[in-house]
């Protein structure tokens, strides 16, 4: 009933769009955007393909940034019917979309951990945001001077942390992850650095990462990521808790805080360096690219995303059921997303 009620007011709400012809029918819906969302995203599309008789979606993994500049590209069998994001659409993204006639709708899917990973083989650090920004920075504070990141080693910030060599595998600036890295842990961290306001060390200079080797750029390929770290135990990685819940065997997470990344500590809002992850849905595509608001309806769905849904087995964190239910309701009455 819930599917159906979907298409109904999908079809409904798109009649017009439908008979003016703006979007050419394709068979099989096309999924872009973050490597985060990525793995849920194909739970759900291998399900939904299950269980209706619709085509299984193409899921591809571009990258927040880089998904929603394809999805805002415009209207038409050639652009991708739903992207993913790790972090919101900025503003000036939802300008692009809708000069390129482009209606995003907005749908929250749940929470996620931003973790500083290695191996198992390795020490399990505990870390501060101040000793992360310290770590990670372009330019840092000395002496009252703001200065290129002399740091080249953990015991250069703290000598209770281990001598070896800062090595930080991690996304590249397209990533929704990157983004929200910037955000909740360089700014978050520069915050908390003494003098560091006082030198000018405000948003845009907090997020800038270092350039000198320290940070690598891994690209969008967590399981990648994964893999490096397993073959150097000294070098730590950045990803979501989800990678880091299906590599337990590998890898672990380092405290942030004091606090550990685990499920229980994100979903209640202690561990430090979480976030809310998304997709959109083009509306103009909805009702005309068969199978849209069917995957809207299985994503949506308790038993997808709920305390007990399978995709908390795959280690995402879910809101709480009244948040489900009113990103339920908003989805299904294809409310365009505004700031």
């Amino acid at each position: 009933m819930k599917i159906k009620a979907f298409a109904s007011v999908a079809a409904l709400a798109l009649a017009g769009t439908i008979a003016a012809g703006s979007a050419q029918a394709r068979d099989q819906i096309q999924i872009v955007g973050s490597s985060t969302v990525f793995p849920f995203a194909t739970a759900v599309a291998e399900q939904f393909g299950q269980k209706t008789n619709f085509k299984t979606p193409v899921v591809e993994s571009t990258g927040s940034g880089g998904g929603i500049k394809l999805f805002c590209e415009g209207v038409g069998e050639n652009t991708p019917d739903i992207t993913n994001a790790s972090r919101r659409m900025k503003g000036k993204e939802l300008v692009k979309c809708n000069e390129a006639g482009v209606t995003p709708v907005e749908v929250t899917v749940g929470f996620d951990g931003i973790v500083l990973a290695n191996s198992k083989a390795g020490t399990q650090l505990d870390l501060t945001l101040a000793q992360i920004f310290l770590a990670l920075a372009k330019e840092v504070p000395v002496d009252g001077k703001l200065v290129a990141n002399p740091y080249q080693t953990w015991a250069d910030i703290d000598p209770s942390l281990p001598n070896s060599k800062i090595e930080v595998l991690g996304p590249p600036p397209t990533s929704g992850t990157r983004d929200a890295f910037a955000e909740l842990a360089m700014q978050g961290g520069c915050k908390m650095v003494p003098g560091a306001a006082d030198l000018g060390l405000k948003k845009k200079a907090c997020h800038e990462v270092r350039e000198d080797g320290a940070y690598i750029e891994a690209g969008e390929n967590d399981n990648l990521i994964v893999q490096k770290l397993d073959a150097n135990p000294n070098a730590l990685g950045i990803f979501g808790f989800s990678f880091l819940d299906q590599n337990a065997d590998k890898i672990q997470g380092a405290n942030i805080a004091g606090v550990a990344p685990t499920f229980d500590a994100i979903a209640a809002g202690d561990y430090p360096v979480s976030r809310s992850l998304y997709f959109y849905i083009k509306k103009e595509h909805v009702g005309v690219i068969p199978g849209i608001a069917e995957y809207l309806g299985e994503f949506t769905n308790k038993d997808t995303w709920g305390d007990e849904g399978y995709l908390a087995d795959k280690g995402l964190i879910p809101m709480p059921a009244a948040d489900r239910a009113a990103v339920s309701k908003s989805a299904a009455a294809l409310t365009p997303l505004a700031f």
